[in-house]
Formats: structure tokens, C-alpha cells, sequence
């Protein structure tokens, strides 16, 4: 069996009885009123280094995107609107507190040479900060640019889902501190039919466009540990409309070139033979 196909088993079946319920987030950015408490959460609990201190004049977002020091980031989308009443001025805000997916097939945990991340007993994904050797690969791997390092000492940082309070029990800190329950925390089953419901309300009430994302299992990562109700399409966020776990087909691709490179090794020998006949 390849490393690949290893990792790819690891949970739940390498945790037998201790293996929990896989847990995650879901998140209705219908809601969102863009307070950033979840951000602020996020960094106390977690010790996250401040960024976003700069006022860039371009939005009211002030940290821009994920990072090695911005785990939870609430994005601010201001959107013409073609059918705007008077009220409104023609536009609208759409915001959505965005985080790591902890993917069902991660390609960062795939591709780490020092099993710095590894996948918990609840299912999400961690980087065990004593453990990274600061080497990056996970960085380009990740589909949604999730990954980052600290120009201090390399390693790479990224929300853990709060494993240290899950193991107490807890609401993750940014579930936790969120007033309009934009973030909800749970068990993955359960959130993804709560998310269904919730979906079909929202459409009706009048967003036509409105679309649940990375809440399907058969998608290019095996749907997310964390997911999303989106207003309009994900590109308008600034996320991948179609992510896709590049190793995910790794451990075949080994196989195949393994079996091409015998039957070279085959052949030269052949010929070697052949020649001296």
C-alpha cells in the first residue's frame, strides 16, 4: 500500500473506538453582518498574531485573505445590483466569514513530507506547529490558498477548528463568539441537511442565486469539513468555483509509473540480451 492510500485511510478507521462523529462548520453568509467578532475570536483563543492594523482604503476588509496570521477571515463584497430600488443606492454587501475547509480529501495532509498535518478523530485537519519543518509544499497544494508562513521561522499556520476545545467539548471560538449564528458548529450530517433547509428558505424569500458550497461529497475535494451558503457564485467571493484535490489520484499515477518503468527496465534488458545473441 502507497503512502498515499495510507494517509488516505487514516481516519476513521486508524482511531477505532476513539474515531468521533466528523465535525465542521457551516456557514450562512446570508446572515453574516460583517462584525469580524469571529476574526477577533479566533485570534485570542488561538494566540494569532494582529495584522490588518493598516487601513488600505479599498474596503472595509482590512485583513484582504487567509494567512498564517488570519485564520478567519470575513470578506466584504460591495455588488451593483440591476434591478436596485431607491433605498439602496443600487448596491449591496455581501459578506462571509471564510476559513480553512478541512477538506474530505486534503491534498496539504497528502503532500506533507513530515506528517506536521494530520487528520483528528473528529475528521478535521491540523498542522502540528512542533512537527512542521517549514518546507511550504502544503502551500501550493491547497486549492483555496488557504496555507500560509510566518516570515519568522517558515512553518506553516492555519485554523485547526479549535481541536484543543473540541477535545473539551466546546463550541469552536469563532462559533462561539458569531451574534447572528452565521457560524454554526456541529456535526457534518446534520449541517449539511440543516444547510439544505436553509437553502430552499433563502431561495424562496427572494435569492434566486443563492447556492450551497463545498456541501457535496462528490465534488473535487470530497465536499468540505467547512461549507458555505453563498448569495451568488463563488468567484465573486474570490473562491474556486470548481476545487480539486490534485493528489487525489496520486497513489494510481504512482502505480502506473511504476508498472511503465518495469516494463522499460524489461525491455532495455531484453535488448541487452538480444544483442549479444
Amino acid at each position: 500500500m502507497t503512502s498515499f492510500e495510507l494517509k488516505t485511510v487514516a481516519w476513521p478507521a486508524s482511531y477505532g473506538d476513539e474515531a468521533r462523529p466528523r465535525k465542521g462548520f457551516f456557514t450562512d453568509t446570508s446572515v453574516c453582518i460583517g462584525c469580524k467578532a469571529c476574526e477577533v475570536a479566533c485570534k485570542e483563543w488561538n494566540d494569532v498574531p494582529e495584522d490588518g492594523l493598516t487601513f488600505t482604503g479599498h474596503s472595509y476588509d482590512n485583513t484582504g485573505e487567509l494567512g498564517a496570521d488570519t485564520w478567519r477571515h470575513v470578506a466584504f463584497v460591495e455588488q451593483a445590483r440591476p434591478a436596485a430600488s431607491v433605498e439602496d443606492g443600487g448596491l449591496r454587501w455581501l459578506m462571509a466569514s471564510d476559513v480553512c475547509k478541512h477538506c474530505t480529501h486534503a491534498a496539504c495532509l497528502e503532500v506533507c513530507p513530515t506528517g506536521a498535518l494530520f487528520r483528528t478523530e473528529f475528521g478535521t485537519v491540523v498542522v502540528q506547529e512542533d512537527v512542521c519543518n517549514g518546507c511550504g509544499y502544503c502551500i501550493p497544494a491547497c486549492p483555496f490558498g488557504v496555507l500560509d508562513q510566518r516570515e519568522e521561522d517558515g512553518r506553516a499556520w492555519k485554523c485547526t477548528l479549535c481541536y484543543d476545545r473540541l477535545k473539551d467539548d466546546k463550541l469552536p471560538a469563532c462559533a462561539q463568539a458569531c451574534p447572528t449564528e452565521s457560524i454554526q458548529y456541529g456535526d457534518l450530517d446534520d449541517l449539511r441537511v440543516r444547510a439544505q433547509e436553509r437553502l430552499t428558505e433563502v431561495q424562496a424569500a427572494g435569492e434566486p442565486g443563492a447556492q450551497l458550497y463545498l456541501a457535496d461529497p462528490d465534488d473535487g475535494v470530497g465536499g468540505g469539513g467547512a461549507f458555505f451558503l453563498l448569495l451568488d457564485d463563488p468567484e465573486v467571493y474570490g473562491l474556486p468555483p470548481d476545487p480539486v484535490d490534485g493528489t487525489r489520484h496520486l497513489g494510481g499515477t504512482w502505480r502506473a509509473a511504476g508498472v511503465a518503468a518495469a516494463a522499460l527496465l524489461a525491455g532495455v534488458v531484453a535488448a541487452g540480451f538480444g544483442g549479444r545473441a
